[in-house]
């Protein structure tokens, strides 16, 4: 990435450029030289979006001012702080513990404004910034000839091969002087996680200096940014599908605000009319439901189109429902899907399946009681069971061992909870991860569930899609920006976990006053992320892991065999055709990637040509993010499929570019 210098600047100066649209991706503030008071420092730190590097040079051996400024930058959010390597220990210390306790990343820099010593002494220094604390060494020096530069741009391979094994991203080093002026554009070529340049038409703040327009035109030639300014996402179909069923068996009429259009939502009321629901279609669903069912229905068929969520939650609440044998039929990549584990899941109250695959026939009833069943196929069975037992006769106690995708248990228990039904619950496993919300300290899970509940109409919102709202968020993360409407953070989606990831990626993250999502350009590295909890998010993480510098390990992988493809094997398989290294270990991806910049500027862009989407929503939106850098158009064989779940999605994606 491209850092502009700004130094000598006023308050309103900087305010204006940043709130510039598209005018820096990344800007270091000189508080040594730009006249900002304390309020200033913690406003431009606290609200700004575009990644802020805090430096504040000593002057002479004056290092308290250096301290002070660095530290207000750092409380109020600073994404990085550039500390002088021969700062007092004192100063170290307190900087580096400030760094450490509000997540910013210390660069320990070093300059040399009269030469460039020997590769021996440069290689001691760049030890030095390590062992001081930096998770970024900057060595900086004067060039005299090109030999000067080689030295220092050898550095990016000997941190690996001296012993140090520092990758490349962590180090930033060039030359100044008009003889170190290539050496600027060349780190980024080694790896480096940014350079620097100044504004266009002022002097640079060392010698050398690109002008950005310059640079820009040097790393990224014409490309444009991917601009996804304030889209509105489809909604969530994981709540869609689940209210649309609940206000179809509920007393009275209910409203469904923010609804679109999708195939599985377009099934899943398809199924409500079956069921004898009056459902009228709108930006508000509204449906007037059956009512407690008094006396069973007598349905033959029931086709659940393409959705194996919508197939596997009326498995059993056909069997409360409906009197004698009822088939389930299905289209399209249902027709391939196992229900794996769903015999066993539904033998413990009573149910005979025979068929392991849609058309299949069920026939209950289905017994309420007391039942041990696995969760390690997913979540889809059991929250047909949430939402089926309340309507029986008894009470039941549903114990899940081995629970995957915990979040979409929760999601059930909330839309039933909007039409009045009550489940209790309980999670057993490692209590302080559970306390902090992470679902992979979950062992088991209880769900007490009071039978002879009824569904009673409800009026709500249906929340924002994360699903498909995380391609957006990743290519704003990668390629430019996104700003996303319509999101809850707050939300139960297991797909809100995008979030945290790129957090964890060093994407710049935040959220305006009015509820809009922004995810912005910055460095990025490589992460380490368990998606058995959220195994839709696969084949786009594994699309950001392409640009993240070094490696990437996605847990998870096991879960994909029988999504809309096979998963596990689609996404390795169009890393591997886009020409990344990619490795499968146990239940990980592991994935090694590279910086934008660094892939332009060394010729590593991603193949292109003819690629299959195997018919699945998810892997063609991963596709069409990745296909921003690639060196010759991506053809995806299936772009229909996408209908599935976000049928707006094409026209909103060519929209950003």
């Amino acid at each position: 990435m491209i850092c502009v210098s700004l130094h000598h600047k006023s308050f309103e100066e900087i305010l204006a450029l940043l709130e510039q649209d598209g005018a820096v991706e990344m800007a270091e503030i000189r508080l040594d030289s730009c006249p900002l008071d304390d309020d200033q420092i913690r406003s431009l730190f606290e609200n700004a979006d575009v990644p802020l590097i805090a430096t504040c040079r000593a002057q002479g051996d004056d290092w308290t001012r250096t301290e002070q400024r660095l530290g207000l930058a750092i409380e109020a959010g600073a994404r990085f702080a550039d500390l002088e390597v021969e700062a007092p220990v004192t100063v170290s210390k307190h900087i580096r513990q400030l760094c450490q306790r509000h997540g910013t990343e210390l660069i320990r820099s070093w300059h040399d404004f009269s030469g460039t010593p020997d590769a021996d002494y440069l290689l001691q220094i760049t030890e030095r910034c390590y062992r001081y604390g930096a998770d970024i060494a900057k060595i900086v020096t004067t060039a005299t000839d090109a030999a000067d530069c080689t030295r220092v741009l050898d550095l990016y391979g000997q941190t690996m091969s001296s012993g140090l094994e520092i990758e490349p991203w962590r180090l930033t080093a060039f030359c100044m002087g008009e003889a170190g002026r290539e050496s600027r554009l060349e780190c980024l070529r080694a790896g480096a996680p940014f350079t620097y340049a100044a504004l266009d038409g002022e002097a640079g703040s060392a010698p050398g200096q690109w002008p950005l327009g310059e640079m820009r035109q040097a790393v990224y030639g014409d490309r444009k940014d991917f601009h996804a300014d304030e889209i509105q996402v489809n909604a969530s179909k994981s709540f869609a599908q689940r209210a649309i069923i609940a206000a179809a068996l509920a007393e009275g009429t209910s409203h469904l605000r923010g609804y679109t259009p999708c195939a599985d939502n377009e099934a899943a009321i398809a199924v409500a009319r079956t069921l004898g629901a009056r459902v009228e279609v709108g930006p508000t669903l509204t449906i007037t439901g059956i009512g407690p069912v008094r006396e069973p229905l007598h349905l033959e068929k029931v086709d659940t189109g393409e959705s194996g969520l919508l197939t596997r939650l009326m498995i059993p609440l056909l069997c409360v429902i409906n009197e004698g044998p009822v088939r389930i039929e299905g289209h399209g990549t249902l027709l391939n899907r196992p229900l794996k584990g769903a015999t066993d899941i539904m033998a413990s109250f009573g149910v005979l399946l025979k068929q392991q695959k849609v058309p299949l026939t069920v026939c209950g009833p289905l017994i309420p009681g007391t039942a041990d069943v696995s969760g390690r196929d997913g979540s889809q069975l059991i929250s047909g069971l949430l939402a089926a037992l309340p309507l029986c006769g008894r009470d039941s106690s549903l114990y899940v061992s081995e629970p995957k995708s915990i979040p979409y248990m929760y999601i059930t228990l909330d839309v039933l909870g909007k039409f009045g039904v009550r489940i209790g619950s309980e999670m057993q496993g490692d209590a302080q991860l559970l306390e902090q919300q992470d679902w992979s300290g979950c062992e088991s899970l209880h769900f007490k569930i009071r039978g002879g509940q009824t569904l009673r109409a409800a009026d709500f919102d249906i929340e924002g899609d994360w699903s498909s709202a995380a391609n957006f968020l990743v290519a704003g993360a990668v390629f430019g920006r996104a700003q996303i409407r319509g999101l809850d953070l707050s939300s139960l989606q297991a797909d809100l976990s995008i979030i945290d990831l790129l957090v964890e990626a060093g994407a710049s993250v935040s959220q305006t006053e009015d509820g809009v999502v922004c995810v912005r350009k910055a460095p990025l590295e490589g992460f380490e992320t368990d998606l058995n909890n959220a195994p839709d998010l696969f084949p786009i993480v594994a699309v950001l892991a392409i640009f993240c510098a070094g490696e990437s390990r996605i847990g998870g992988i096991g879960r994909l065999a029988t999504k809309e493809s096979n998963r596990a094997e689609a996404v390795t398989q169009m890393l591997t055709r886009l020409g990344v290294e990619n490795d499968i270990e146990g239940d990980e991806l592991v994935v090694r990637g590279e910086s934008l910049s660094s892939r332009l500027l060394g010729g590593r862009l991603l193949e292109g040509g003819e690629f299959t989407s195997r018919h699945d929503h998810r892997m063609m939106m991963a596709l069409k993010v990745a296909s921003l850098a690639t060196k010759s158009p991506v053809i995806i064989d299936d772009e229909a499929c996408v209908g599935k779940s976000f049928p707006q999605f094409n026209e909103l994606f060519y929209s950003a570019l």
